[in-house]
């Protein structure tokens, strides 16, 4: 997903003869997108400029806690550099301490980064840009008393995968197809054999790897009966509300958790409980994007999920969501986890009546998640994407949380 930008006369030479941008006026230096997501792990203020254009920015970009970003096209630092207004222009630049420069690739924000640079700004440049921040994928495990249980993070989207191991066996929960390989050379590592995948529900935001890491370990490719049923004809295994899946001498518990999707499912290890797309750290899941849906009786079928079918785990579980929002904290371990009971005080939807939560859930909410159809298509099988055209379409946020108080 390269940038996109605003076209400018000719006399300001945005890019060499060959379609390539100039090289930076003075040599700056790179900040990789992990060493950014570490340092947003940490709450370390981050100064960001984003150059792309403005549909780009408000479509997909780089937020947390610690951010303070500020937009300003590529094109404006072309026609300051002819104006000799560089430093003009960046004096509008929010927040203290050095900027890192963004764009899609990575080429015209080093450009930009060199031009402040030689204005004796210090500045540096998000090598790869977004396209290799959506690259990113770090594994955090999870401080639990019973199995190992690591959890998979990929900030570009905030999707949350899981791998699940005991007795030198592995249950890798919600894959991601981009990161297939990851799973399998983790699991090498740690002496492990994968011997089940499982998806918690059919995913709208991003290309499901269940299919991928099933065939290239062998293990069960497993989805719920409820997902089943909405017209997945593939050679996988069901498993429904009660049923245990074996890892080692672990014993994992399917929990129904409907209302997001009707095959919406959690699963329970130890003292973990992999809450999928149901309840998030700071929100609830949104109940409109299963296509057959009726999205008023999937939010009273969430309300129940929240209300009922959680209540049966007490204050000291932690849970473990799906996804997580921008502007959610790391627990001290590193994972994006909580106690259920300072998430039962955190979330205000969790203290609404049915009436008023069916009615914020059947209102305004976010726009879908970029490609959603197609992504759903591809998860039930019945389209097939390859492996460059299935991470282009997951591009962008997944906007799975229908509220994020």
């Amino acid at each position: 997903m390269g940038c996109r930008f605003m076209p400018v006369p000719l006399l300001l030479t945005p890019m060499t003869e060959d379609g390539e941008y100039p090289d930076p006026p003075v040599a700056v230096p790179s900040l990789s997108p992990a060493s950014l997501k570490r340092q947003l792990d940490r709450g370390e203020p981050v100064r960001l400029l984003d150059v792309r254009n403005r549909d780009e920015i408000e479509q997909w970009h780089i937020d947390g806690p610690s951010v303070t970003r500020t937009d300003i096209p590529y094109a404006k630092f072309m026609q300051a550099k002819v104006r000799n207004t560089v430093g003009d222009l960046a004096s509008g630049i929010d927040g203290d301490g050095p900027i890192t420069v963004v764009c899609g690739r990575g080429e015209a924000s080093a450009f930009v980064a060199g031009l402040l640079s030689e204005t004796g700004i210090e500045a540096r440049n998000l090598s790869g840009g977004m396209n290799k921040w959506a690259r990113v994928y770090d594994a955090h495990g999870i401080a639990t008393d019973g199995p190992t249980v690591i959890q998979y993070q990929r900030p570009s989207s905030g999707c949350l995968a899981y791998m699940i191991q005991d007795g030198g066996e592995a249950l890798v929960v919600d894959p991601l197809a981009a990161f297939t390989d990851r799973y399998v050379t983790d699991a090498a590592e740690r002496n492990v054999d994968i011997v089940a995948v499982v998806d918690t529900h059919v995913h709208a935001d991003h290309v499901s790897g269940l299919r991928e890491l099933a065939a290239e370990t062998g293990a069960r490719a497993i989805v719920t009966d409820g997902a089943r049923a909405r017209g997945i004809t593939d050679d996988v295994e069901t498993v429904t509300d009660g049923d245990t899946l074996a890892v080692g001498d672990a014993s994992v518990e399917v929990v129904g958790l409907p209302g997001h999707t009707t095959g919406m499912t959690g699963l329970v290890v130890g003292n973990v409980l992999l809450s999928g797309d149901s309840l998030f750290l700071d929100g609830v899941a949104r109940p409109d994007l299963q296509e057959d849906g009726d999205v008023s009786a999937m939010a009273r079928e969430l309300y129940r999920t929240l209300t009922e079918r959680l209540a049966r785990f007490d204050d000291e579980t932690i849970l473990a969501p799906g996804h997580v929002d921008v502007q959610s904290v790391v627990a001290e371990d590193g994972s994006y986890t909580a106690r259920l009971g300072a998430v039962r005080q955190r979330v205000t939807a969790l203290e609404w009546t049915e009436a008023e939560f069916v009615e914020r859930m059947t209102g305004e909410l976010p726009p879908e998640p970029a490609n959603a159809e197609r992504i759903v298509a591809l998860n039930l099988g019945q389209e097939t994407a390859d492996s460059e055209e299935a991470f282009e379409l997951e591009l962008g946020p997944n906007n799975c949380a229908a509220s994020a108080d």
